[in-house]
C-alpha cells in the first residue's frame, strides 16, 4: 500500500536557507487559533450537534472542488452521491460513491484538494496509508467508526481544530433558527452568520420573486416602496448582527457601483418589482445596491465584502439538474477602477468603513486592485479566493500587491469553505505560504527577522481581527 505523510517542510522555499527561517516564523504561528470569518458551513451541524453518518456525506457530496473535477472526467455526480436539485438524494450507495472517488484519486495530483485532502486523512483521521481503489473500503469504513465517536462530533472538532470564530453565510430570506438554537444551547463555540443578500437585491436571480416574500415577511415591512425595501434590507442586517453577524457579502458578476437620485431609484425599483427591467437595468439596480449596502455599513459598523467576477451555473443542463453551486461557476475579467468610482466617491476616505475587495481576474492585482487599497481608507484586499486559494495563488497575492498596497491593508486568509474538516489544512497551508514570502524578504535583507516575526502574527490572527471587528477572547489562565 502507498504510504501517507506529510512533510514537515511542505510548501516552504527550497533553499536551505530561506527555509530555515521560514521553520523559525511557522513555529511562531502554527499553533495559533483559526479565525474564519467567511465560510459556508452548514450551522445545523454546530446547532445539533448530530455525527456525520459516513465519508461520503462529509467529505465528498459537499466539496465542489472534488466532484467538479471527476465530473470533467466524465464521472457523474449522481454516481458521486451529490443532492440533485431541492436536496434530492440519488440512489446511490455511499460506500459505492466512495470507492468510485477512490479510484480516481490521482486526478486531484498537484492540486490544492490534494493537499487538503492529505492533511484531513493524516491529522485528523490518522491514516498512514494513502486513498486509493485498493484502501476505499479501509477508508469508509475507518472513517465511519470514528464519526461515530463522541469525538468527531461537530463541536469536539471546532474545539480540536482551535477554532476561534467560524462565520457562515445565510440569505437575507433565512430565518437565522440554527444561530439561534446555537446561542440558546450554552455552547461556548463562536459561530456567527453572515448577511448574503443576493437573492433579494438580484433580479435576474433564479429566487428572487420567491425570496422577496420570505425576505418581507421576516422583515415586517412593507416592500412595495423604494424606503420600504431599505428598511426591511436595515431590519434583515439588525437581525444579523444580533447573531453575530460583523459582515456582510455580495456576489454578483461585476464590481460595479452606481449613485442615482432617491426618485432615479425609486423609479427604477418600481420597474425592477414589476418585472419589467431589461438587462441593463438589472445591472444598474445591483449596483446601486451595492453602494446602498456600504451605505448600511458605515451606519451599522458591519464590514462589506465584494466577491464579483464569476459567472454562475456556465452548465446550463447541470444547473437545471442539480442547481446551484454545483462547480460549474467559471472566472471572467473584471474591471474595479471605474466600477467602484460611484461608491467611492461618496464614502471612499471614511476611515471607519471597510470594504474587502476579492477577484478571481489576478491581472488587476497589480494594475487595479493594489493602487486603490493602497490609497482609498476603506478599501482593503481580501486574499486569494477560489480557483486562486493554491500555493502559487498565495504567492502570486503576496508578489503582486505587496509593493503597493503593503501588508496591512490586506485582511489575512479566510477558507471560503463548505467543507469543515478541511478548514485547518487551508489555513495551514495559507500559513507556510507566507512564512517563506516573509523569509524571502529577511534572507535578501528587505526586513528585519523582528518585522517578520511581527508580520506573520498578523498575517495569521491580527489583521483579519480588526479587518471584521473582532476582539481577541480574554484567555482564562487556571490556577495550577
Amino acid at each position: 500500500m502507498p504510504k501517507l505523510s506529510l512533510h514537515p517542510d511542505r510548501l516552504f522555499p527550497a533553499d536551505p536557507a530561506t527555509r530555515a527561517i521560514a521553520r523559525a516564523l511557522y513555529a511562531e504561528v502554527a499553533d495559533a487559533p483559526i479565525i474564519s470569518p467567511h465560510g459556508h458551513t452548514d450551522p445545523e451541524w454546530f446547532a445539533t450537534d448530530a455525527p456525520w453518518s459516513n465519508a461520503t456525506e462529509l467529505l465528498l457530496a459537499p466539496d465542489h472542488y472534488l466532484f467538479r473535477m471527476l465530473y470533467s472526467q466524465g464521472v457523474a455526480l449522481d454516481d458521486l452521491g451529490v443532492p440533485r436539485r431541492g436536496g434530492v438524494l440519488p440512489a446511490t450507495d455511499p460506500r459505492d460513491a466512495w470507492r468510485l472517488f477512490a479510484s480516481n484519486r490521482h486526478l486531484f495530483r498537484g492540486t490544492p484538494s490534494s493537499m487538503w485532502l492529505d492533511h484531513v486523512f493524516a491529522e485528523v483521521f490518522g491514516f498512514g496509508v494513502a486513498l486509493d481503489a485498493g484502501t476505499a473500503d479501509l477508508y469508509y469504513d475507518s472513517i465511519g467508526e470514528a464519526l461515530a465517536s463522541p469525538a468527531f462530533r461537530p463541536r469536539a472538532l471546532f474545539k480540536r481544530f482551535n477554532i476561534e470564530l467560524l462565520a457562515t453565510t445565510e440569505g437575507a430570506g433565512d430565518d437565522l433558527k440554527h444561530h439561534k438554537a446555537i446561542q440558546a444551547s450554552g455552547w461556548k463555540g463562536r459561530v456567527v452568520t453572515t448577511y448574503r443578500p443576493d437573492s433579494v437585491i438580484d433580479p435576474e436571480h433564479d429566487s428572487f420573486i420567491r425570496d422577496l416574500a420570505r425576505f418581507a415577511d421576516l422583515s415586517g415591512e412593507n416592500i412595495d416602496s423604494w424606503t420600504g425595501y431599505l428598511a426591511a434590507h436595515r431590519k434583515r442586517r439588525a437581525d444579523f448582527r444580533a447573531m453575530g453577524a460583523t459582515a456582510t457579502d455580495h456576489g454578483f458578476l461585476t464590481a460595479r457601483t452606481a449613485n442615482l437620485s432617491v426618485p432615479e431609484c425609486e423609479t427604477l425599483f418600481a420597474k425592477v418589482m414589476g418585472g419589467r427591467a431589461d438587462a441593463d437595468e438589472a445591472e444598474l439596480f445591483r449596483a446601486q445596491m451595492l453602494t446602498e449596502m456600504a451605505r448600511m455599513s458605515l451606519d451599522d459598523g458591519m464590514t462589506m465584502q465584494i466577491h464579483p467576477g464569476a459567472t454562475r451555473n456556465h452548465n446550463a443542463g447541470l444547473f437545471e439538474s442539480h442547481g446551484r453551486d454545483k462547480g460549474a461557476d467559471i472566472p471572467r475579467g473584471t474591471e474595479y477602477v471605474e466600477a467602484l468610482r460611484p461608491m467611492l466617491d461618496l464614502f471612499g476616505n471614511e476611515p471607519n468603513l471597510t470594504v474587502i475587495l476579492f477577484t478571481l481576474d489576478e491581472t488587476t492585482y497589480s494594475r487595479e486592485l493594489a493602487p486603490l487599497a493602497g490609497h482609498y481608507p476603506c478599501l482593503k484586499l481580501g486574499p486569494s479566493w477560489w480557483f486562486h486559494d493554491s500555493p502559487e495563488g498565495m504567492r502570486r497575492f503576496r508578489e503582486m500587491t505587496t509593493e503597493t498596497a503593503g501588508f496591512y491593508n490586506t485582511v489575512g486568509f479566510n477558507d471560503d469553505t463548505r467543507a469543515f474538516l478541511s478548514i485547518p489544512a487551508r489555513h495551514d497551508v495559507a500559513r507556510r505560504i507566507d512564512c517563506g514570502f516573509l523569509a524571502r524578504l529577511v534572507a535578501e535583507h528587505r526586513l528585519e527577522d523582528w518585522e517578520a516575526a511581527e508580520l506573520v502574527q498578523e498575517l495569521t490572527t491580527g489583521l483579519v481581527r480588526k479587518a471584521y471587528g473582532l476582539e481577541a477572547p480574554v484567555r482564562v489562565v487556571e490556577p495550577a
